[in-house]
């Protein structure tokens, strides 16, 4: 299987929804037993929106996922 080298969009794209992921985690890990968590601030999701139109990768979620794996193999 060949390596890819990621662009830096492609980079900017799979770091924003790194922590796009970890501030979810963090809602839910903070959250009190049965109450809701927290909304994720909208500027973090937009951030990451942002990133993956950047990079061409909108609508391209085995792409994206393909790449992600590559950043994050074990996650």
């Amino acid at each position: 299987m060949p390596t890819a080298v990621m662009t830096d969009r492609e980079r900017t794209a799979v770091q924003a929804y790194l922590r796009l992921l970890h501030t979810v985690r963090a809602a839910f890990d903070g959250a009190p037993d049965g109450a809701r968590p927290a909304l994720v601030p909208p500027s973090v999701l937009a951030e990451a929106e942002q990133a993956l139109a950047d990079a061409g990768l909108t609508g391209n979620e085995e792409e994206f996922f393909r790449l992600l794996h590559t950043w994050c193999p074990q996650g």
